[in-house]
């Protein structure tokens, strides 16, 4: 159990990529007090917590009640998130999470702790994906739920923390730097990805024998 609790952090904390949320967060928060920011980075992880947690309780069911099986969600999530790996790689703007529209439209709100912070940069297509493919398999063990589910935590409390520190990483790391980070970790996430969509292709087509 230890090692699948291992493998979910460092999933779910390459998907929800707490790095690259860092020049667009101060580019998007420049007129506002370094109080105000934290206020809202603190608002923001609420929230996606919140949400994450309730796809994580009512995900599984919801699965189940839309008879979509697990192995079907699995092959859909790594495609998913393979999309979200090139993207890194690539450092290409984040076309999964938001469009071009909806950039622009966050760039004229005083307030963006709810959008596009909360939902759909941390709590976004691909982190949502993650969930349900983790807990789905866990519903019916709960040390295994409540391990993944502090997991989840711990990934929110590492992006507060960056977000509560993103004036002065953003001016040791700059946009290169962040995005140096973003490639290795899309490297290793578009792996995690294939990986995937091989079980959730065995698990649909078993092999005889």
């Amino acid at each position: 159990m230890i090692a699948q609790l291992l493998k979910f952090f460092v999933v779910f904390l390459v998907v929800v990529e707490p790095v690259s949320m860092i020049p667009a967060f101060v580019s998007l928060t420049a007129d506002a007090s370094e109080a105000q920011r934290r206020q809202m980075a603190r608002r923001a992880v609420l929230i996606a917590a919140c949400i994450l947690t309730l796809f994580a309780i009512a995900g599984g069911p919801f699965l189940a009640l839309m008879h979509i099986s697990l192995e079907s969600f699995r092959i859909f999530g790594g495609v998913l998130l393979f999309l979200i790996a090139l993207e890194m790689v690539f450092a290409r703007p984040p076309g999964t999470r938001t469009s071009i529209p909806e950039e622009v439209e966050s760039r004229h709100r005083a307030d963006i702790s709810v959008f596009p912070l909360a939902f759909p940069f941390i709590a976004g297509p691909g982190a949502l994906a993650t969930i349900l493919l983790a807990f789905g398999p866990a519903s019916s063990d709960p040390w295994l739920f409540a391990g993944l589910l502090a997991c989840v935590f711990a990934v929110l409390a590492i992006t507060l923390a960056l977000l509560h520190i993103a004036t002065p990483l953003m001016r040791v790391l700059g946009v290169t730097g962040s995005n140096v980070v973003n490639r290795l970790s899309g490297v290793i996430l578009g792996a995690l990805a294939v990986q995937f969509v091989i079980d959730g292709v065995r698990g649909s087509f078993p092999l005889p024998g």
